[in-house]
């Protein structure tokens, strides 16, 4: 399960909280409630601090996120590794 909150950050920037693993369909819903915020303009940042674990598509997603200059934060090493190491 992944929880998504919005930090309730002004605009133009956007931060949202994730909480949980970014996996299976939750992966699909991240990538939603990104592609909702980035279409407005926002500059978008993920907050990691409570990401558990991320599968491989879940991996790509952040990548990929990250390739259209969204900000990663708090990641724990090992999923930053991991993002780090996809290639684009």
């Amino acid at each position: 399960m992944l929880k998504i909150s919005d930090a309730g950050t002004s605009d133009p920037d956007v931060t949202l909280w994730l909480d949980g693993d970014v996996t299976g369909r939750w992966v699909e819903c991240l990538r939603g409630s990104c592609d909702v915020a980035l279409r407005s303009g926002a500059r978008l940042t993920l907050d990691l601090g409570h990401v558990s674990f991320a599968d491989s598509e879940g991996i790509v997603l952040l990548r990929s996120l990250t390739d259209r200059q969204v900000r990663l934060v708090n990641a724990s090493p090992f999923v930053a590794e991991q993002v780090r190491r996809v290639r684009p």
